[in-house]
């Protein structure tokens, strides 16, 4: 659901684009992809199987991205972070996870919370 849900976002169907092509036009659109964790142990896809999560660096992100100032963190597992990405100066937002394995939400109410990045 995630691309769908940034195609909504962008008004552009990027669902319907390569892999490739995805990401130059969501930079366009002011939005990047970033995995918050660097490292981890994990069997499965699972996020609960995770284990010994190590944080990206987020001096790096800063470095790169030095004009960023809002993080939407994609569910709840990865919003554990959120509180390290607030004390770095940044408005944070736990989004609903768009893993197709969340689905006591539909793609309607997902998308509603999920434009809260727009504002």
């Amino acid at each position: 659901m995630l691309w769908p849900i940034l195609s909504a976002l962008t008004g552009e169907p990027l669902a319907d684009l390569p892999y490739e092509e995805r990401l130059p036009r969501l930079l366009a659109h002011g939005f990047g992809l970033w995995d918050v964790l660097g490292a981890c142990e994990r069997e499965g896809s699972l996020d609960s199987a995770i284990r010994k999560p190590a944080a990206n660096d987020f001096a790096r992100l800063r470095e790169l991205c030095p004009l960023l100032e809002t993080v939407g963190f994609n569910g709840q597992t990865s919003g554990k972070f959120a509180p390290q990405f607030a004390a770095e100066g940044y408005r944070t937002l736990v989004l609903p996870s768009t893993s197709p394995a969340h689905a006591s939400m539909t793609l309607a109410q997902k998308l509603a919370q999920w434009k809260m990045l727009l504002s």
